[in-house]
């Protein structure tokens, strides 16, 4: 038995620097700081901590289930930990970056979190131009969810009830693509969650820094929405070159057709993904963020 197992046991629902908010089983929240200089916690942790003063000391992090995080040049970031699934939102609004996209999916495809893609405004007249570049991933099996979520709400209710039931979501989109609509439509309390957390946290106008845990379901608490803030980069560093093919489903379905075990897919003979390049099973866009992704982890090394 761990020496910590006598602790009671919380949930992380927010974290700004090494000041955590701290769920317990029976919904109080509590600020808590990590015991020693190093913090290792992330939103979704189930820790184990202990009362200090009117605030917690977390001692011990339990066993993660899986942590989805990005990994660049010079840091590592965590999004969240023990995720049900990830919910990338893009919108036909601003055009979002498929580069982006493919990032998310291959991070999660490598944490075993399952995801799925939710396209927003689809009453606006760009939608075919997002369906379209969506075309390949629905092609690889990748659900896309469409909503128009400020001007069909109940319509978005509806559909994202039954996915998001009972799970853990963790919901990634660039700045204009509806997150806070998202938020704000299914936990109709976040604004007031957000301005006590932003306090418990000290974080003052910085309240789009932290991840924070949102309950949609009121005292059940058994579906949860997790808002991350928003990101520029998405670096895949902590992912091995030669792995990189086998978290991408299109390129994976044709790589065990290349005549060589090692193919790199960018210049040897009879390489099955260029075939499927060049035939169209697998887009150009794709084939290009491959390598683009490739050239960096090689250059990595």
């Amino acid at each position: 038995m761990s020496k910590f197992a006598a602790l009671d046991i919380g949930l992380v629902v927010a974290g700004h620097g090494r000041h955590y908010v701290v769920e317990t089983p029976e919904g109080e929240r509590v600020h808590c700081h990590p015991r020693g200089k190093k913090s290792d916690c992330v939103v979704g942790d189930r820790v184990r901590w202990q009362v200090s003063g009117d605030e917690g000391v977390i001692e011990h992090v339990e066993p993660r289930r899986n942590l989805l995080f990005r990994q660049d040049e010079w840091k590592t970031k965590s999004f969240a930990a023990n995720l049900d699934q990830l919910m990338v939102l893009v919108a036909a609004e601003p055009v979002f970056s498929e580069s982006q996209l493919a990032r998310a999916l291959i991070a999660a495809e490598s944490a075993d979190i399952p995801a799925r893609i939710v396209l927003n405004k689809t009453d606006l007249p760009t939608i075919d131009a997002a369906r379209e570049r969506l075309r390949p991933y629905a092609a690889m099996g990748i659900e896309v969810v469409e909503l128009a979520l400020k001007t069909r709400q109940d319509e978005a209710r509806a559909v994202l009830g039954p996915l998001l039931d009972g799970r853990a979501t963790l919901v990634l989109g660039p700045s204009g693509t509806g997150k806070s609509t998202l938020i704000n439509l299914l936990a109709p309390d976040a604004k007031a969650q957000v301005g006590e957390i932003s306090q418990a946290l000290n974080s003052g106008r910085h309240t789009t820094t932290f991840t924070q845990w949102y309950w949609i379901d009121g005292s059940d608490r058994r579906s949860a929405l997790i808002d991350s803030p928003g990101f520029q980069e998405f670096g895949l560093r902590q992912i091995d070159a030669n792995q990189l093919p086998s978290l991408m489903p299109d390129l994976r379905a044709h790589s065990s057709q290349c005549r060589f075990y090692n193919c790199t897919h960018l210049h040897e003979p009879g390489c099955g993904v260029r075939a499927a390049v060049e035939r169209g099973d697998i887009s150009e866009s794709r084939y290009r963020i491959y390598a683009e992704i490739l050239a960096e982890l090689v250059d990595r090394r």
